[in-house]
């Protein structure tokens, strides 16, 4: 009777546990040459056992429900994601506005070395969050979709030493093919066979790869077109695909998981 109560209690005792644990959204904030920054970290506090981090770009419309739902979705319980803020805090374009989407990254795409040097202090806010959250600062990487896998990638080409860069139907083009010869970490780019604003700039991209000593994969997915995880998205050339998403979400998942524990 004892054993039974003793089991009892330990079982109320994790489903209270289970109840309070909760995916945290946390803000956090800097400024860099005069422009504010609003951005937001989140994981799940159910345990407190430290974990990859990541920096995650979103799509062109920034930070807002949707974009947070997904970091959410990905972080789970395996990463620390610091969801970036690209233009500043003043600037948030509406789901949906892509006139307002364009003319906040139009300034990104113009000086590219304005970008780099926008998500290189994304990745240095993301290793000071380490004092405070479970994150595990010898295993980083950055995720990227659409505007923000172009993002991503120009932070692996700033020589960033981390250890993954995934870019999800993300842009190609640099300012700099040379810029190559300083990228440290893995990269994966996934982009799809259908995708008419990306895939014209696939075979330069894959030139300046190959003018690197990177580790490099790029992943064509039949029948996808542009946008392909972004749910929200049903247009014909940025359309939600779902079988696209789950295959390039898995295929993330391995990458990372190759990268941070040094499997070929």
């Amino acid at each position: 009777m004892r054993l039974v109560r003793a089991v009892c209690l330990a079982l109320l005792a994790s489903l209270s546990f289970a109840a309070q644990a909760k995916m945290v959204q946390r803000p956090v904030e800097w400024t860099l040459d005069g422009t504010h920054f609003k951005s937001v970290l989140v994981y799940d506090d159910a345990s407190h056992a430290k974990r990859p981090g990541l920096v995650m770009v979103p799509n062109w419309y920034g930070i807002n429900d949707t974009a947070i739902k997904k970091a959410e979705m990905i972080a789970g319980k395996d990463y620390v994601i610091l969801l970036t803020d690209m233009y500043g805090e003043n600037v948030r374009p509406e789901p949906g506005h892509a006139d307002q989407a364009k003319a906040a990254t139009g300034p990104l795409y113009k000086d590219r070395a304005l970008m780099r040097k926008r998500i290189d202090e994304a990745l240095a806010q993301l290793k000071a969050q380490a004092a405070n959250a479970p994150i595990d600062t010898s295993k980083l990487a950055a995720i990227g979709f659409c505007f923000g896998g172009t993002a991503v990638l120009d932070l692996a080409r700033s020589g960033a030493d981390i250890a993954a860069i995934v870019s999800f139907h993300g842009g190609l083009t640099t300012d700099d093919p040379a810029l190559a010869k300083n990228i440290k970490a893995r990269v994966l780019v996934m982009n799809g066979a259908d995708d008419k604003g990306t895939m014209p700039d696939a075979d330069k991209f894959m030139d300046e790869m190959r003018g690197s000593s990177a580790d490099w994969q790029f992943v064509v997915l039949g029948n996808a077109v542009h946008c392909f995880t972004e749910t929200e998205e049903n247009s014909p050339g940025c359309k939600y695909d779902a079988r696209a998403a789950a295959r390039s979400y898995r295929l993330m998942h391995d990458w990372l998981h190759a990268a941070f524990n040094g499997v070929p």
